[in-house]
């Protein structure tokens, strides 16, 4: 246990626990955190592993307000384009596809907080399209969560509907990817040894963000999230400048 990383343990459950709150899953926090301690393909490893656990907690504990039909809608598209990521992301520059991605959340994010009324139609061409781009996005970057999050914000779901559905699309998002990511070899034994302590962190984490929520009124629950998502895109723009320097 002598190159086991403590910290690194406690900033993931800190990721579980706003991923939870935000509604769109820890990894567009554990990410940016793990890039931190790990090379990008152990991360997208450890991000699939850990998922699983944490997405099964919030179906457990949130599975009443389940949406079916954004649950087929977003879904489907989300599992198969996951799955063109996953094997494109041993082909890409990883540096390059988070700075993208770091850009792209900064810049959504900050025109939805400052023009409040404005959103995405809620469509079911918005909602395929959505699911596309994130699912795509968390099988090449890690993390698709704030782009199925920001998809989802247009359809003004209670805050527990909103959680459910996207922790069931995110299991399956996962589910799928471990596979992929399994045949590309970034799933490494050394790493293995935080498997069972993100395993716990997963189900805690989720436990207590679901009654922190129960503080947050659901006027406020778009907002927090569309915030959650601006810090995102700064933490991951802040690790690829120092990556780079």
């Amino acid at each position: 246990m002598s190159n086991f990383n403590y910290i690194f343990i406690l900033l993931a459950l800190f990721a579980e626990i706003i991923g939870t709150i935000g509604g769109f899953g820890s990894s567009v926090f554990f990410v940016p955190i793990g890039n931190f301690y790990f090379d990008f393909q152990s991360v997208l490893g450890l991000t699939a592993l850990f998922h699983l656990s944490s997405n099964l907690s919030k179906i457990m504990l949130f599975k009443k307000g389940l949406n079916k039909k954004l649950l087929i809608q977003i879904g489907i598209p989300s599992v198969l384009f996951v799955i063109v990521g996953g094997f494109l992301s041993s082909y890409f520059n990883g540096l390059i596809m988070e700075t993208i991605l770091g850009i792209f959340l900064l810049s959504l994010s900050t025109y939805f907080l400052i023009n409040r009324n404005a959103t995405i139609r809620a469509t079911k061409s918005n909602a395929i399209t959505g699911g596309a781009l994130s699912g795509f996005s968390a099988g090449l970057l890690g993390t698709g969560g704030a782009i199925r999050g920001l998809t989802m914000a247009a359809f003004n779901l209670e805050k527990h509907v909103f959680i459910a559905t996207s922790a069931f699309i995110d299991f399956s998002i996962d589910f799928t990817r471990t596979f992929v990511y399994l045949k590309n070899g970034y799933i490494h034994y050394h790493d293995l040894i935080y498997v069972p302590f993100l395993f716990l962190i997963g189900i805690g984490g989720t436990y207590i963000g679901k009654k922190i929520l129960k503080f947050i009124p659901q006027e406020s629950f778009k907002r927090i999230s569309l915030i959650l998502i601006l810090i995102i895109g700064i933490i991951t723009l802040i690790n690829v400048i120092l990556t780079i320097y």
